[in-house]
């Protein structure tokens, strides 16, 4: 028979997917915790919450991706962060369901398959995993000439959490508890599409040194999304944690009113939030009003727990333990809505 046309030569590499299994598998068995089952190569994944632990578990998913954050990883060439970035925003955002995180699923999309580049990219998946103790149990890695440019890709990523029932966040929210802010590492991973509008009317490249440190722009602007999982969860064990609110897109204005009751707001003094200077060069590079970063980026501020005041002060001192920085930022008021006083320290 006379050789007819291949995969291969429609633009799909199966044997560059193969090797790229192989590659990874050591990343993903690295990260297996107690309830994992199996390895990756076959048609599903197993995960068994009885062996991690849970007698009566509720499960909580979460999905998410990591934004425009990739045109810049994809430019300047260090795809070796992004990975955290997407485990971070999938479970810390369970964490505010009071779920633990049990295991993770990422979705790599790609037109010309690179091996080398995948693999850095699942490598920090793994990365973030063992950093948020979640074993990393499957993905899918799709070549799709056609429907990305040759060297660009797209990332998603699945998480599923485990709590006891009974136990979910947000409960039990009062009138006077207490609001804890974490600080962030910098943008995090939203808001990037007006990042990268800024940068571009600045006339400034990745390349160019930070105006803002002293590190270049592309450097300072990958730094990875903090992972909050282990200091909450060490928080939920204390005591009197009511709810938690990750800061992602839509900032503080719009994520702390999505822990809190229909009749209740808060109270923010936006001076107690630590200077970042990427969030002052970025709020005057693009003259945008403190409404609009308060809206668009997290400000300075990754994650917000709701405390009982009889019990702040034990929370604070197991989250410092745990290496953050916990602030008191305000409390929860009557009404609705967040109320802010002082201002941004930039």
């Amino acid at each position: 028979m006379t050789q007819g046309l291949t995969y291969a030569q429609a633009g799909v590499d199966i044997d560059a997917g193969n090797d790229l299994v192989e590659r990874i598998k050591p990343a993903s068995k690295s990260t297996q915790r107690l309830g994992s089952m199996s390895g990756l190569g076959g048609f599903g994944a197993m995960f068994d919450p009885k062996a991690a632990g849970f007698s009566d578990p509720i499960l909580v998913g979460a999905t998410d991706g990591v934004g425009t954050k990739l045109r810049l990883a994809i430019d300047t060439g260090d795809v070796s962060t992004v990975g955290i970035d997407l485990v971070a925003m999938c479970v810390n955002d369970l964490i505010c369901q009071g779920a633990e995180p049990l295991f993770f699923l990422d979705y790599f999309a790609t037109g010309k398959l690179d091996v080398a580049q995948a693999a850095q990219v699942i490598e920090g998946i793994a990365d973030g995993c063992r950093l948020s103790r979640c074993a990393l149990i499957g993905g899918e890695t799709a070549e799709m000439p056609g429907m990305y440019a040759k060297d660009d890709f797209d990332l998603a990523g699945f998480a599923v959490g485990a709590m006891e029932r009974g136990t979910h966040l947000p409960a039990g929210v009062a009138l006077g508890d207490l609001l804890i802010g974490l600080p962030s590492s910098g943008v995090h991973s939203n808001g990037f599409s007006l990042v990268r509008r800024i940068v571009a009317d600045k006339g400034l490249t990745w390349d160019s040194p930070a105006p803002f440190g002293d590190s270049t722009l592309g450097v300072a602007l990958l730094t990875p999304t903090v992972l909050y999982v282990n200091a909450c969860l060490a928080a939920l064990k204390v005591g009197g944690v009511h709810a938690m609110a990750h800061i992602t897109g839509g900032g503080l204005t719009e994520n702390l009113p999505r822990v809190l009751p229909d009749d209740m707001g808060a109270t923010v003094d936006l001076s107690t939030i630590p200077a970042l200077p990427i969030m002052a060069w970025l709020s005057q590079a693009g003259g945008i009003a403190e409404a609009e970063m308060l809206k668009t980026f997290n400000c300075g501020i990754g994650m917000i727990l709701a405390v009982a005041p009889d019990q702040a002060a034990a929370v604070e001192a197991e989250l410092a333990a745990h290496a953050m920085s916990p602030v008191r930022m305000g409390e929860v008021i009557t009404g609705q809505g967040v109320h802010y006083s002082g201002q941004l320290p930039f």
